[in-house]
């Protein structure tokens, strides 16, 4: 059943009230810092990714100074994430494209940062969110979760999930909304025992699963 407009106000409300500026969890520094952690993040934990972070950036943190490092100097640092061959294949290409095309600097255009190897729609839109503050959600696996078990934006694949987020979340949440859902994914709605007796929008859920004291 689809929530109703006020629905969907309270669930937002509630969970500004709970966290009234969420913030990624990532670690950075800079624009760049934030697109290769992201690039990083797909299929990891963000705490993993931070502590690949913290070895990496001291000693290279631009586009620079990682292609000098090259694709085998890069392997290191990052070799405790998934898929990090790939990863560090195309992040040096994507510094190689940043320093050709676009002086070193992170574009601030959809279309160009999904040029970038590596970068498809959901890094493009936490990006835009969290650097430029665009109103984006990026649809990971926390979000589609929650989306589709509470209501708010069913859907079959994650595109589906996003456009049907975007018509949804009033104007005035949309700037938050991307970290608001996965926080509440990732520590409340969890995939396994999800915390239903704390949940501060377990009143709007509509998951038929949910066990609320």
């Amino acid at each position: 059943m689809a929530l109703s407009q006020s629905q969907v106000r309270r669930i937002f409300e509630r969970l500004q009230a709970a966290d009234p500026e969420p913030k990624t969890e990532l670690h950075y520094s800079t624009p760049f810092e934030l697109l290769v952690a992201v690039i990083l993040s797909a299929q990891a934990t963000d705490v993993g990714v931070n502590k690949a972070t913290a070895r990496l950036f001291p000693v290279a943190n631009t586009p620079e100074a990682i292609l000098a490092l090259g694709e085998e100097g890069l392997k290191p640092y990052i070799a405790t994430i998934g898929l990090f061959n790939s990863k560090a294949r195309n992040i040096i290409r994507m510094c190689g494209m940043l320093l050709d095309r676009h002086g070193g600097e992170v574009p601030r255009e959809r279309e160009s940062l999904e040029r970038l190897p590596g970068v498809g729609r959901k890094t493009a839109n936490v990006v835009l969110n969290v650097v430029f503050g665009d109103e984006t959600v990026a649809v990971d696996t926390h979000i589609f979760r929650v989306a589709n078990r509470t209501g708010l934006a069913p859907g079959k694949t994650p595109l589906a999930v996003e456009k049907g987020l975007m018509r949804v979340i009033p104007k005035r949440f949309r700037r938050h909304a991307h970290h608001w859902l996965v926080l509440h994914g990732r520590y409340i709605c969890t995939a396994r025992r999800p915390r239903c007796a704390v949940c501060p929008i377990a009143g709007e859920c509509q998951w038929p699963e949910k066990q609320v004291l």
